[in-house]
């Protein structure tokens, strides 16, 4: 049978992973630890064949059938329709024939196990088997020649009868079926970890997959599987025009201001004004019809709306005519593929043109991940591939004295770096504002006071009277 034509898993991120799902009339293993989701999935592959109007049967030797029905419902599945073969250890010798039960334990034999299997799949000519679970197979057969026959006969069987099979198993630290997974042609590992679930396939005869590890989650509509971002696979063609600020002094300080798909870090102490300046770029692209995306680690909906008033900032009329959304992002809410998912959804289905990341300190707690950076350069490349403008804030924890641009050394994802810096200047706090880095054009070296106001962001001239800015105590020129 030609492989180019593929069945679907059930799950739409998982089939994104197996580029397409699965080669049909094969034979797939998953395994993972206890709670780690590996009957859900089993659930949405046979419910994918209700829906396609196949026969589908689910072999299990642990969990009795009746327990699997009413666990299903819990995670959203009707299994009504599935037909059930159970070889659960029962002392009932007299349930109905429909059970398909064999005997206890103790008394199982391998003949009549293969008896009601063989009986089952000729009856119902299923196109999708589960066999739940290989593991006890393993245990009812100690025999290592005689387990690795019984599991090969099968796998072999069942592809010859024309069905897609899916065997799960129980793999810990301390037992695992390393056997059947020469048997298969695909393996796929779930695990459970503190922050969210993962998965990743380590086998797949005549396909290629995505690699790596991928975040899924367990739901009361089952399983949601997140792809890791892939940013290289996704582009579209766009101006590459200079985007003002709306403010003439900074655009002086930027040549004309930030060409399009571009990075921007804004970065600077607590309460310097980088979220305002942001949204300031936000109103500049709402006039130009253009709609904008904030993300915010920190800070909830309602104080941005505030604070974007009392600087005569109209976000309400721009969130009422849908060119910004904004949505707070609670800490351990979202994987990092998640929250990947979630920018690439509405970048592509709302063609949203800027991004704001508000704060890189906030996504980084938020998404709880050893890969910060590497997440963030993924989602940043997508972006700036799309076409996206994107602002990644960044909170510096000295108000005045050192000067960094990030403490997570992530200055070479941005083409262009605008600092805000506190100064202290005759008894009196004042800011100021100066570009670092401008990758595609020159910019202005000259730093100018910055200020927020009723009316807006207030930008002066150049501060050329003064030196020593960037520690935050300046001396003036004599």
């Amino acid at each position: 049978m030609s492989t180019d034509k593929k069945i679907s898993t059930g799950i739409e991120g998982l089939d994104r992973i197996l580029y397409g799902g699965f080669i049909p009339n094969r034979s797939y293993l998953l395994q993972g630890g206890p709670g780690t989701g590996k009957s859900t999935l089993g659930y949405h592959f046979l419910n994918q064949g209700i829906q396609n109007g196949e026969e589908t049967l689910f072999i299990t030797l642990g969990e009795p059938s009746e327990s699997i029905k009413q666990n299903s419902t819990k995670v959203g599945f009707d299994l009504a329709d599935v037909t059930f073969l159970d070889l659960t250890p029962s002392a009932d010798l007299n349930k109905s024939s429909q059970s398909y039960s064999v005997f206890a334990t103790s008394e199982i034999e391998q003949k009549p196990m293969i008896e009601a299997i063989v009986n089952a799949i000729e009856t119902h000519n299923p196109k999708r088997v589960v066999f739940d679970s290989i593991t006890m197979l393993r245990f009812l057969n100690q025999d290592p020649f005689h387990y690795r026959n019984l599991g090969l006969s099968f796998v072999k069987y069942i592809a010859q009868q024309d069905a897609t099979l899916l065997m799960i198993s129980e793999s810990t630290e301390h037992i695992s079926d390393r056997d059947s997974v020469f048997w298969v042609d695909g393996v796929i590992n779930v695990q459970y970890a503190p922050e969210w679930r993962k998965i990743n396939v380590s086998k797949y005869r005549g396909s290629d997959f995505m690699h790596g590890n991928h975040s899924f989650k367990i739901t009361d509509n089952g399983a949601e599987v997140f792809p890791k971002l892939q940013p290289n696979k996704y582009e579209r063609s766009f101006d590459n025009k200079v985007l003002s600020s709306g403010i003439t002094e900074i655009d002086n300080l930027l040549h004309g201001g930030i060409e399009q798909g571009t990075t921007t870090l804004i970065t600077g102490a607590s309460g310097v004004g980088k979220t305002n300046l942001g949204i300031q770029l936000m109103k500049e692209a709402a006039s130009r019809n253009e709609r904008s995306a904030i993300y915010s680690f920190e800070e909830s909906v309602e104080l941005i709306r505030r604070r974007s008033e009392s600087i005569n900032i109209p976000i309400e009329e721009m969130i009422r005519e849908g060119k910004l959304k904004i949505m707070p992002v609670e800490p351990l809410s979202y994987s990092p593929d998640e929250f990947a998912e979630i920018v690439r959804n509405d970048v592509e289905e709302n063609d949203t043109r800027l991004v704001m990341i508000d704060t890189m300190g906030g996504y980084g707690l938020a998404v709880h991940d050893d890969d910060v950076l590497e997440r963030l350069h993924a989602l940043s490349v997508y972006l700036q591939n799309m076409g996206v403008t994107t602002l990644l804030i960044n909170e510096s924890k000295d108000v005045t004295g050192n000067f960094s641009t990030t403490e997570i050394h992530a200055s070479y994802l941005a083409d262009n770096i605008i600092f805000l810096r506190y100064l202290e200047l005759n008894g009196e706090m004042k800011k100021a504002i100066g570009v670092l880095k401008k990758r595609l054009s020159d910019f202005e070296k000259t730093i100018r006071e910055f200020a927020i106001t009723s009316e807006g962001i207030k930008v002066g001239q150049p501060l050329t009277n003064l030196k020593g800015i960037l520690t935050g105590l300046p001396e003036l020129i004599k």
